[in-house]
């Protein structure tokens, strides 16, 4: 097949994808939140900075084990589908067969047409075929834990550098507003970034995250002041 003729789709992306995605708009949503919140207290710039580094390495820890933790359990949901399947197509290799015909004759395939495919099909690989077919597990959409983990976390300390690159040059003064706009910004970036890699539209994903973080930010915000104020 010539290249002209080969299509590119991006669903091979979505375990990764998804994961990094997660990992950057979170960390950088949550540490400029956390340095606002903190910022509009009242506290020092060294403050500052020392509570966005300390929530940058809870938050990444965090996001790799909560990422490892819910990819496990779909990962052990999916082995204990395939290994009941296993188990059914070695006691009844018959009704499995049917099963998997009528699978493709519920999409518009001719009986005896699916009936042969699925012959065909159990004869090369007859879990495979099943798992796909009839449980919707690819190796497309199969879960990875550990991808999903260490991708989490890198992607999340890469967004919460972001905010705190900010902290080391703003002036004190003007912190807040410097963290707010410059995380706006950078949320577009990675809505944009991210919809293209999912071959979405760029402006929807850049401003549906820039919502929500904005509303993180003034909210953070809202509270720190409110805080700074009673214990001030």
């Amino acid at each position: 097949m010539s290249e002209l003729n080969q299509e590119m789709h991006n669903a091979h992306r979505a375990g990764w994808l998804r994961a990094a995605v997660l990992g950057a708009n979170d960390g950088l949503i949550s540490t400029a939140s956390l340095i606002i919140g903190v910022a509009a207290a009242s506290a020092a710039t060294g403050d500052i900075l020392i509570a966005g580094v300390a929530g940058l390495i809870a938050g990444a820890m965090s996001m790799a084990a909560g990422e490892y933790v819910s990819v496990s359990s779909q990962s052990d949901l999916e082995q204990a589908d395939l290994t009941m399947e296993a188990q059914e197509l070695e006691d009844h290799p018959e009704f499995e067969l049917n099963e998997l015909a009528q699978t493709f004759i519920d999409r518009g395939v001719n009986e005896a047409t699916a009936m042969d495919v699925a012959t065909q099909l159990t004869a090369k690989d007859a879990l495979a075929a099943h798992a796909r077919e009839e449980l919707g597990i690819s190796e497309i959409t199969v879960a990875k834990p550990l991808q999903a983990a260490f991708t989490s976390a890198i992607t999340f300390v890469a967004g919460a550098a972001m905010p705190l690159q900010v902290v080391l040059w703003a002036p004190e003064q003007s912190l807040i507003w410097a963290v707010s706009i410059s995380t706006l910004f950078f949320l577009a970036i990675l809505g944009a970034l991210g919809a293209k890699v999912g071959g979405a539209s760029l402006g929807k994903g850049a401003l549906r995250v820039m919502f929500w973080g904005a509303l993180a930010m003034l909210a953070t915000a809202a509270v720190g002041s409110l805080f700074g104020t009673v214990i001030g």
